[in-house]
């Protein structure tokens, strides 16, 4: 494996992050203040606590997941597609560095902003709500998950596109909506029956209260399906990566 290759585009995205802190990181973490003051603070002050948990503890996962999932998606879309937009892509297609060596520096550097996006929001939710963390390891671990995955669908979505414009089309007019109908700001066990059982048809769903049930040890559906849900959306991910590669869909034409 060519780790010099990997650590090249690893650090060469990175770099380009510092280059734009305000807005990958500054940016976000202020929207998600708001959120907690408005939703945590104001609204949540007068409402009555879910399953034992504070409201404004209990929206603390959902509005990680909400700022997680987008900058995974724009930080992998917007990486590969400034490359083929300025035709730099080639000279990185052309030297010897394998499919697998071009996701890992790409998508590794879209999960690390992802992950230290998600642990700043975390330490600043502290500053608004007091929580606990039941499960710190599964914590950990539905972060990375979920990140890289995302991060795997962005690269996706910066190939597929051909125009600015569509970068912002699954993140803005899907991914949103997704997380804000998924259970980030309530328990879908507050909705009526038939909402709910139509509610677990989005894949969001299981991605937020997986990731609140290792904060709280409260979910609407079992750890297992979400944990499952989330790794059938990764190699599916991974599977559209190979097939790009290996048919060089948008890349070599």
């Amino acid at each position: 494996m060519n780790f010099l290759a990997i650590r090249a585009i690893y650090r060469f995205e990175l770099a380009r992050w510092f280059r734009t802190l305000v807005q990958s990181i500054i940016s976000p973490v202020i929207s998600t203040s708001l959120y907690f003051v408005v939703f945590g603070s104001a609204i949540g002050s007068r409402m009555s606590a879910i399953d034992g948990v504070s409201y404004g503890a209990f929206i603390v996962p959902g509005l990680m997941m909400l700022a997680i999932l987008t900058e995974s998606i724009s930080n992998a879309s917007f990486g590969i597609y400034i490359p083929k937009w300025t035709g730099t892509i080639y000279q990185v297609l052309s030297a010897p560095v394998s499919a697998f060596e071009v996701v890992t520096g790409y998508v590794g550097a879209a999960a690390t902003k992802s992950i230290c996006l998600g642990v700043i929001i975390l330490a600043t939710a502290r500053v608004f709500v007091p929580y606990e963390i039941a499960h710190p390891i599964w914590t950990i671990a539905f972060l990375v998950l979920t990140s890289v995955t995302f991060s795997l669908f962005g690269f996706i979505i910066g190939i597929w596109a051909d125009g600015f414009e569509k970068l912002q089309i699954v993140p803005i007019l899907v991914i949103t909506p997704l997380t804000f109908l998924g259970g980030s700001f309530y328990s879908i066990s507050m909705l009526p029956p038939i909402w709910q059982k139509i509610t677990l048809f989005n894949p969001v769903v299981y991605l937020v209260n997986g990731f609140r049930w290792s904060f709280y040890g409260i979910s609407d559906v079992s750890v297992g399906t979400s944990l499952g849900m989330t790794l059938l959306f990764f190699f599916v991910c991974l599977g559209i990566v190979w097939w790009i590669f290996r048919t060089g869909y948008k890349l070599k034409q």
